[in-house]
């Protein structure tokens, strides 16, 4: 006797309660003529076995709303494997598909190069997960704002069963999205007072917005109240004259924009401002680039910068901490993010154990890592984490600036540019002399750093940039 198509989904809801428990690559296996899909998605067991199902199953329970025809077409598929759309990052919600440089009908193997895909942060390569045959793209290059878990491909075991999937649409994903699809439809509220012929009721309300008092005493007929309507274009013409252009706001853009808004506003920011005398390390560092210029070594001032930084950081832990909501959690290691600017936004590389590196191998780093940002080929593992940050603006002239903190981290140090100036010198016989003035801002989050341990952070930093030979004593 065949069963109702209302029972079936119940079961097969049911079953996917039960199943749903893995977030790995979905995939499809038969065993013993039975086939099993493992999915994000969906999970379900070919109809023959039903039976035995509604022996482990409490079909009581409130069906899933998904497809039955989906989950029958699926069961009659051969072994596949079901690629979705990785998280490549801590922050990615979505990614665009850059390129694919595998064809449908083309042998993999496993590591193998499969598409290049955008997050939040970089460009990155995707490597093929399995070995096989890559038998359906399913999102093809340049598709953009993907979400992250949606099906990207369909991987087969043997070039045979590529045909299968010639036809193949992922219709299970395109149900997801008509669950929200459904929250524009109160849309319709609003134009339905914009209508040109509103009911009587619907005048009162229009005449809530200030230019509409002269339209209150037209509520009676329907004409007079095509005026206001007629009103709103009449305005259009002033705002005309601004020109401008809409630039679509990329992956990289929105995370910023999520990031350093809840950062200003679930942090308590407070600044410390110092200047530290910088005409020792200057000196200092002309010696290092003269000794070190066969070997084409050139270290930077922000180089130095940076190791100071990582030494403050072990005198003081609390600012190589991180608010963990129910602890702060102190790191043994400092790894100091570099605030570097590319064509898409802003990214921050990670100089690691910067406390145990010499500046030579630091300035090392730092040049390949800018590079890599700019080119956008850093990997997840070289912009992920971090304990502190250092942003310098120095390059371009700005004297002082305070910058937001990238959490988790608790301080981020802002690097103005060095300028001269006159202090006291009792020794000089004018009594005074110029020098070299360096003033830096450290952002610190009120939960984890208290003002004095900001200020007692500063100190040990200003004397490593004033005396260069601190660092290394």
């Amino acid at each position: 006797m065949l069963r109702s198509l209302a029972t079936t989904r119940n079961e097969l809801g049911a079953l996917r309660s039960v199943l749903l428990r893995s977030n790995n690559a979905t995939y499809v296996r038969r065993s013993t003529g039975n086939v099993v899909v493992r999915a994000l998605s969906s999970q379900l067991i070919n109809s023959r076995n039903l039976q035995s199902i509604r022996s482990k199953l409490n079909t009581s329970q409130s069906p899933v709303t998904w497809s039955y025809n989906f989950a029958r077409a699926y069961a009659n598929l051969p072994e596949h494997i079901r690629v979705p759309l990785p998280a490549l990052s801590p922050t990615m919600e979505r990614g665009s598909i850059v390129s694919w440089e595998k064809k449908e009908g083309d042998k993999l193997n496993e590591g193998d190069l499969l598409c290049e895909i955008e997050t939040d942060k970089a460009t990155m390569g995707f490597e093929t997960p399995e070995e096989g045959f890559l038998a359906k793209i399913l999102i093809q290059g340049g598709t953009k704002d993907v979400p992250v878990g949606q099906l990207l491909c369909i991987i087969v075991p043997d070039q045979g069963s590529v045909a299968a999937f010639a036809n193949f649409k992922d219709d299970g994903a395109a149900a997801a999205p008509a669950a929200p699809a459904a929250a524009p439809a109160p849309a319709p509220a609003p134009a339905a007072a914009a209508a040109p012929p509103p009911p009587p009721a619907a005048a009162p309300a229009a005449a809530a917005p200030p230019p509409a008092p002269a339209a209150a005493p037209a509520a009676a007929g329907q004409k007079p109240a095509a005026k206001p309507a007629a009103a709103a274009p009449a305005k259009a013409p002033k705002a005309a004259g601004t020109r401008y252009e809409d630039i679509p706001v990329t992956n990289m853009r929105a995370v910023i924009a999520k990031r350093l808004l809840e950062s200003k506003t679930q942090l308590p920011h407070y600044y410390v401002t110092v200047q530290c005398q910088v005409d020792k390390l200057l000196k200092f560092r002309a010696k290092v680039n003269k000794k070190y210029e066969k070997q084409g070594a050139r270290v930077s001032v922000n180089d130095f910068i940076i190791k100071a930084v990582a030494i403050a950081s072990l005198r003081v832990p609390e600012a190589n901490s991180a608010w963990m909501d129910t602890v702060i959690r102190k790191y043994d290691d400092v790894d100091v993010s570099v605030a570097v600017s590319t064509d898409k936004g802003l990214i921050t590389p990670i100089v690691f154990n910067a406390d145990r590196k010499g500046v030579l191998e630091i300035s090392k780093d730092v040049k390949a890592l800018a590079a890599k940002a700019r080119d956008n080929k850093l990997q997840p593992h070289e912009f992920q984490g971090g304990t502190i940050s250092v942003s310098n603006l120095g390059m371009f002239g700005v004297n002082q600036f305070a910058a937001v903190i990238n959490p988790p981290q608790s301080c981020i140090l802002a690097i103005g540019t060095t300028t001269k100036q006159l202090v006291a010198d009792p020794d000089s016989l004018k009594g005074f002399k110029e020098v070299n003035m360096l003033t830096v801002t450290l952002s610190a989050d009120h939960r984890v750093v208290d003002g004095a341990v900001a200020a007692r952070w500063l100190q040990h930093f200003r004397d490593y940039m004033e005396d260069p030979s601190n660092m290394v004593l």
